[in-house]
């Protein structure tokens, strides 16, 4: 299905990194920045835009520990553990820098919000991305006020692909999630969506982990927000 009833849906819950922003940029500038201040054999390797991408929309935790671990994959427990906690306190330092300077905002998400708020659906971001980085790139890109309710990685217990954060959000904006429509970019947000009982939409583009976005189970996929169609 390409198009909703517009009587089938009361709000709409939309993914951030991949789906409204292209922030690969912020990604790669943020660990390249965070592995300056690891040692050998990791403040000498060179990221590619092409590997981040692969490896986003699990959450920061997982992302620095995938690239950690595919520079070296022979760290022993100890030594991973220590490393992970000093390169997650340089990952954080260094994103708050870069946040926002590095992305742009996809072609045609500022139509797909107009239209979707312009027939008054509620509307939340639902991101793995921490909540208050989530916020500073909505407000930077000019979508914040688009989003009653902004529910980042940090938010609930569990992150997609787990339903909670896509529970939590239809709980605040009080919709049952049958008539919530989960608008992503990855396999996480059609797993998130199927288990909470959401429709899911795709986009075509963004960062499924190097899968094309029609190999996931899914409602649709559009190529841009500005073509989804009420029925």
């Amino acid at each position: 299905m390409s198009c909703w009833p517009r009587t089938a849906l009361d709000a709409v819950i939309v993914d951030l990194d991949g789906t409204m922003v292209d922030t690969l940029g912020d990604f790669v500038q943020a660990l390249q920045r965070m592995l300056a201040d690891l040692p050998e054999p990791f403040h000498t390797f060179t990221v590619h835009q092409d590997l981040v991408e692969k490896m986003v929309g699990k959450g920061s935790e997982h992302l620095i520990k995938s690239l950690l671990a595919h520079i070296d994959s022979a760290q022993d427990a100890m030594e991973s553990v220590a490393l992970y906690e000093s390169a997650w306190a340089a990952y954080q330092r260094h994103y708050v820098d870069v946040n926002g300077l590095y992305s742009r905002v996809y072609p045609g998400v500022v139509r797909g919000l107009d239209a979707w708020k312009q027939q008054g659906l509620k509307m939340v971001c639902v991101t793995n991305k921490p909540t208050e980085f989530a916020k500073t790139l909505l407000a930077d890109k000019g979508l914040a006020g688009y989003f009653s309710l902004v529910v980042g990685g940090d938010a609930v217990e569990r992150k997609k692909p787990n339903p909670m954060p896509l529970l939590f959000a239809c709980e605040q904006m009080d919709v049952v999630p049958a008539r919530t429509l989960m608008v992503g970019d990855s396999s996480n947000d059609a797993q998130a969506a199927r288990a909470a009982g959401c429709p899911v939409l795709l986009v075509s583009y963004g960062y499924n982990h190097g899968q094309p976005a029609h190999a996931v189970d899914a409602d649709a996929v559009v190529d841009s927000l500005a073509d989804f169609r009420w029925a």
